[in-house]
């Protein structure tokens, strides 16, 4: 009887050993959001009009949002509303932090937020580390140039360089190395253009403003030059949309917790607020135009 009790210690010891170092994903993601009352998602201070801080926010006095956590009051934009949804859907409140981009693309989160809101491009490369849930709006890209830069069309561009988001979908477009089905790039890039790599899209824009000379425009969302048109900054759109942009919420592959319940019910919220008319609403309200029908050439 002895030996049967020690052989059976034994094997649970070993079995708890295993699941310790990564065997299985016992705790759910989902579950752990709805039972500490908050969701927390990774976001961009300047990315309007997609994400940015609100100027009239104040932080809620009763809030379960971690201190170097931005609550929902202190954000706006496209995204926020999105994830502030979400997050209402779920019965949880919605706080924010902000890494930088490369490492929401890289994945390997190390459990440090939950989920992506931010307009975030689905690719096979990003695929292999992340979640995609399905697209809450699709955007298309261009190019927009410095108004005095004697510019007006794509081809115009060989040879010139231009300023892209690190990490993005506009670099890789740039570089030849965009890997998006063939539906949805509509323009090839410009022979011999040389792409500029700042942190986000809006250092591009700052930097035309600022008068910077190393590059001579940039690439980015639709939304993101008509917001910068809307604010006087000169710049000119040209008129070929260069690809199209299916943009998710997403998680990381490399949670402790397992990720998968959230996506579906994320997916399962998102499609109601497409149904119910909810995201038509956000997006015409911030970009001025239903963006949540997919594009076409």
């Amino acid at each position: 009887m002895k030996k049967i009790s020690t052989l059976f210690s034994l094997l649970v010891i070993v079995a708890t050993l295993i699941s310790a170092c990564g065997g299985s994903k016992s705790a759910d993601l989902l579950a752990t959001i709805k039972a500490r009352g908050y969701i927390l998602v990774s976001s961009d201070q300047n990315y309007a009009p997609q994400s940015s801080l609100n100027p009239d926010g104040q932080r809620p006095t009763s809030t379960l949002c971690p201190g170097d956590a931005l609550t929902s009051a202190e954000m706006q934009g496209m995204d926020i509303d999105v994830a502030n949804e979400l997050g209402k859907r779920l019965g949880v409140e919605t706080c924010y932090v902000f890494p930088s981009w490369d490492a929401v693309t890289a994945g390997k989160w190390g459990d440090k937020w939950d989920v992506s809101v931010g307009s975030m491009t689905i690719t096979a490369e990003r695929q292999k580390v992340l979640h995609f849930t399905t697209p809450y709006y699709y955007a298309p890209a261009y190019v927009a140039v410095a108004k005095d830069s004697g510019i007006s069309t794509i081809d115009q561009l060989a040879g010139k360089s231009l300023c892209v988001g690190s990490a993005s979908t506009y670099e890789d477009w740039l570089n030849g190395k965009l890997n998006l089905p063939a539906k949805d790039i509509f323009t090839p890039a410009p022979k011999g253009v040389t792409a500029v790599s700042v942190d986000i899209d809006q250092e591009c824009v700052q930097g035309i403003s600022a008068g910077r000379t190393d590059f001579i425009g940039y690439v980015t969302s639709v939304t993101v030059i008509n917001q910068n048109l809307a604010d006087g900054v000169p710049v000119t759109k040209l008129d070929k949309t260069v690809f199209s942009e299916e943009l998710a919420a997403a998680a990381d592959k490399s949670s402790t917790l397992d990720p998968a319940s959230l996506i579906a019910k994320l997916n399962e919220l998102i499609g109601s607020m497409h149904g119910d008319g909810t995201l038509s609403e956000m997006s015409t309200k911030w970009f001025g135009a239903d963006l949540t029908q997919e594009l076409s050439k």
